[in-house]
């Protein structure tokens, strides 16, 4: 009894997958960018947890936000331009969810 390796398949998944999370981490990194310089900062409050995780104290996450929206005003782009980077922000978005999906229906109909 032989045991044979398409090796050949198993470059394309690793060729798929990589390309894949590339892409992704790319997408997602350049969304939270063209984000930030929209004027749009995510602040996003912890969630409570039982261990190991610091928690932040409503002081510290209206300090946070505080902080957020002092750095929002002094943006040095036009309203045009912070706009034009919130729909490049969109876009990007869209497109990570779009690899995402594709992934997804690669995987559900070409098994």
């Amino acid at each position: 009894m032989s045991v044979e390796i398409d090796w050949m398949a198993f470059v394309n998944v690793f060729v798929a997958a990589f390309v894949g999370a590339v892409l992704i981490v790319g997408f997602y990194a350049t969304g939270l960018r063209l984000l930030v310089r929209a004027g749009r900062i995510p602040v996003v409050t912890p969630a409570e947890f039982t261990d190991a995780i610091t928690i932040l104290s409503e002081k510290e996450i209206e300090r946070a936000e505080k902080h957020a929206a002092k750095v929002a005003l002094k943006s040095p782009l036009s309203q045009a331009q912070k706009q034009l980077a919130f729909v490049g922000a969109c876009a990007c978005f869209a497109l990570c969810g779009l690899a995402v999906l594709s992934g997804v229906l690669l995987i559900v109909f070409n098994h």
